[in-house]
């Protein structure tokens, strides 16, 4: 394993052509992906708090930095990473504490919150990296207005190191809500439960998350969360009680949302699946894998699937949905048959390979994982 302390130490490291090169923070999304041999950089020496200003929103973090420790430096100021990152050890098993934010921003992790507020790469202002040619560079910029220069940080989140070797992030961050409040319509069918959700999300009431869940706490629930000031919350749930019949209150939402970040409710001795679709058309998805073992989060638009059924039935369901799949949680031998992200088609393939040359030319973070 490769420990660079500096930059300067990685780009030797890079520029060396010793590849391939796997790049890992914490290593809680190591069983992500096909088992690969190639030699890693642990990239937790660059860890560390840059610049917190507070008063601007704006966070500079090192890329090793765990991610538990900037949760708790913002939430020490009311403030939050709004798109609500998480760490994914309750979704493989692997020790909690050890994501670190480079590697949340790598594979673009998001949570609940990720309906209204946006994704890990709306929240990314800037970064510094490595690119495969050994070459250090500095994207985006610490100011939330930045209309300059291609958009270099959307593209790196969600590109699993195969882009860039991140080392330093700049980050938005908002202030924390005052209150919290969740309403359940209980006992709705998958189509009755999607259009609720689409109600909900298409009124005044600014609803922050929505969820359903076929089977909690003895029945189906479809949870709509209210975030904001007391007195705000109060109004918007009033526009929800006029929209949806029979909406109660949720006294402890946190083991709710919880189970719906991490998949908790689906059995762990399944393989798991991660399938962004349209929301309107996650019941004809689940419908057309029958056995599957489900919930739905961003009302809808994320299907957590947990099945036996073959890997390429599930992914053509998806494509018949207009979405995609990715495998989460398998074990080593499916790794290895399974690509974990979905194939794409060929012109967009294509596309794909000459951008991830035009960092990497040599290939140097190709490492079969993925």
């Amino acid at each position: 394993m490769l420990r660079p302390a500096d930059i300067t130490q990685l780009c030797e490291i890079i520029a060396g052509s010793g590849g391939p090169f796997r790049l890992r923070g914490g290593g809680s999304k190591d069983a992500i992906g096909s088992p690969t041999d190639a030699a890693v950089i642990d990239m937790r020496g660059f860890a560390g708090v840059v610049d917190y200003d507070p008063p601007e929103l704006v966070l500079t973090v090192r890329a090793g930095t765990p991610l538990a420790e900037i949760q708790a430096l913002v939430a020490g100021e009311g403030q939050m990473l709004a798109f609500e990152p998480f760490d994914h050890a309750a979704l493989l098993g692997g020790t909690p504490g050890l994501a670190t934010i480079g590697g949340v921003i790598a594979s673009g992790v998001a949570g609940p919150a990720r309906l209204s507020r946006g994704a890990a790469r709306d929240h990314l202002l800037g970064f510094t990296g490595v690119s495969g040619r050994g070459e250090r560079f500095v994207a985006g910029a610490k100011v939330v207005k930045n209309v300059t220069g291609y958009d270099l940080p959307k593209l790196i989140t969600g590109s699993w190191g195969r882009l860039v070797a991140i080392t330093e992030l700049t980050l938005k961050v908002l202030p924390a809500p005052r209150a919290r409040t969740t309403l359940l319509a209980r006992g709705l069918d998958p189509v009755a439960a999607a259009a609720a959700m689409a109600r909900a999300m298409g009124s005044a009431a600014e609803v922050s998350a929505a969820a359903h869940l076929p089977a909690w706490e003895g029945g189906a629930v479809t949870a709509l969360r209210l975030d904001g000031f007391p007195a705000s919350i109060r109004a918007r749930a009033e526009t929800l009680h006029r929209l949806i019949d029979g909406l109660e209150p949720l006294e402890d939402d946190a083991p709710l949302w919880d189970a719906v970040r991490d998949a908790a409710p689906l059995p762990r001795d399944k393989p798991l699946w991660r399938i962004i679709v349209p929301g309107r058309n996650a019941p004809a998805l689940i419908a057309a894998l029958p056995g599957a073992e489900w919930l739905f989060d961003w009302a809808g638009g994320l299907v957590w699937l947990a099945s036996d059924a073959d890997p390429q039935a599930i992914r053509i369901a998806a494509a018949n949905a207009g979405g995609h799949a990715m495998l989460i949680r398998a074990d080593a031998a499916m790794r290895a048959a399974v690509p974990a992200l979905h194939p794409q088609p060929a012109p967009l393939a294509a596309l794909e390979t000459k951008v991830r040359r035009a960092f990497d030319p040599a290939g140097l973070f190709e490492t079969g994982r993925f």
